[in-house]
């Protein structure tokens, strides 16, 4: 039987339930959720939801119609029972994002696995190896943004975390189909390198990419800036 752990963020705000060996909620889950630019009564798909982190930080800044959808049978089933935990009405499904049939969404999230198929040691743990990197050597960062596009509106947005060393990467998926790029990179410190960007993209778009101001996350002393704690802890957007 997996052993499970309870977890809190946003300053005890979201309550989840994980697998205590598998795949962990983590800053990047709450900074996609700030990132999300839906209103009220829109609908949001998370694509690889994994147990609903970022999802129940999105819910808890609005009340957007929700549905998650990964491959991980047990991470679903988790995401279900954390939907309960913080009394939202979410809609949480199993399924292969290439395959998944539903109508459109106002807006599309995305955390996707950062490392390609053999490009990556991966974790002794299925479910924490197949959040980290690709296990299926046919599906690639292409294929996410391949499915985003299919299952977000046209003027819709998509919204991704990921790596700052593989922008290239989501920018060549994207092609013409996608425009109105926003990059936001999140730096450790300041001075230092941004491990981790945050990409928003409009659906049939042409309009010019920008670089926005991002965010720095840590002081000197290792402690949070002000900037961050209001999206960690608060809630609030990027």
């Amino acid at each position: 039987m997996t052993v499970m752990t309870e977890i809190y963020v946003l300053d005890k705000k979201v309550r989840l339930l994980q697998p205590e060996g598998g795949f962990r909620t983590s800053l990047d889950s709450v900074m996609l959720a700030a990132a999300v630019s839906a209103k009220a009564g829109q609908t949001v798909l998370d694509m690889g939801c994994g147990v609903g982190g970022a999802s129940f930080c999105l819910l808890w800044r609005v009340e957007a119609r929700l549905t998650g959808i990964d491959i991980n049978e047990e991470y679903v089933a988790l995401a279900q029972k954390n939907n309960e935990l913080n009394g939202k009405a979410a809609d949480f499904t199993a399924a292969d994002i290439r395959h998944f049939d539903s109508p459109t969404f106002d807006h599309v999230m995305l955390n996707p696995p950062f490392f390609e198929a053999g490009a990556h040691l991966s974790s002794p743990d299925p479910g924490k190896a197949q959040a980290n990197g690709h296990v299926d050597e046919d599906l690639s960062i292409r294929d996410w943004i391949k499915a985003a596009h299919r299952l977000v509106k046209s003027n819709g947005t998509m919204t991704i975390i990921y790596p700052g060393g593989g922008i290239d990467k989501i920018l060549q998926s994207m092609g013409k189909s996608f425009g109105a790029i926003e990059i936001i990179p999140l730096w450790q410190r300041e001075g230092a390198e941004a491990k981790r960007v945050i990409i928003r993209a409009i659906k049939d778009r042409q309009t010019p990419a920008r670089i926005l101001p991002g965010l720095i996350l840590h002081q000197k002393d290792g402690s949070y800036t002000m900037e961050a704690d209001s999206v960690l802890r608060s809630g609030n957007k990027i």
